[in-house]
């Protein structure tokens, strides 16, 4: 992965892509969609929405409605160490409820890929980076490992945002 001057800011970008970081600040390291996302916010192409969210369902799939493109952040656990990074193509493969088990809502994130699957809204393209989390008591603090992965999780999401605008419009 090249590294970027955290000071350069790509060229406007020509396609409706939409960021979203996902989590609750007070909740340890589910809040680390959170943290990309505000790292994100001055570094994004130009024409790219940041957006901040709870991981409601109605929320998210409101957010990206219209959108082209969408990335969604957000904490996970799947019994990896603290800090991995999982890229998921929400479009080409159905989200596994029990990785983000730990929203603050009894639905999240990947209830609302699969209803808005379901209902035909389904972005043209989504990807999720799940940052897998460590511990998620009360705390405003992220752990180390966690806190680690934010810059790795917003270099990928700079990536695959250079991936979407290099491909032709359909």
């Amino acid at each position: 992965m090249e590294k970027r001057d955290p000071k350069e800011r790509p060229a406007k970008v020509g396609r409706s892509i939409i960021i979203i970081g996902v989590g609750n600040p007070y909740r340890g390291d589910d809040g680390a969609g959170l943290a990309v996302a505000r790292s994100l916010r001055p570094r994004a192409p130009r024409g790219v929405a940041v957006l901040e969210q709870n991981g409601e369902p109605a929320s998210l799939i409101a957010a990206w409605e219209g959108a082209e493109a969408v990335i969604l952040v957000d904490a996970v656990s799947s019994g990896s160490k603290p800090g991995t990074i999982h890229a998921l193509d929400a479009v080409q493969t159905p989200l596994d409820r029990d990785l983000f088990r730990y929203s603050i809502h009894a639905n999240g994130v990947a209830e609302a890929v699969e209803l808005s699957r379901a209902l035909g809204s389904l972005p043209r393209m989504l990807w999720v980076y799940g940052i897998e989390g460590g511990s998620f008591g009360m705390s405003e603090e992220l752990g180390a490992d966690v806190l680690a992965a934010v810059p790795r999780a917003a270099e990928a999401v700079l990536d695959k945002i250079e991936e979407i605008v290099s491909r032709p419009s359909i």
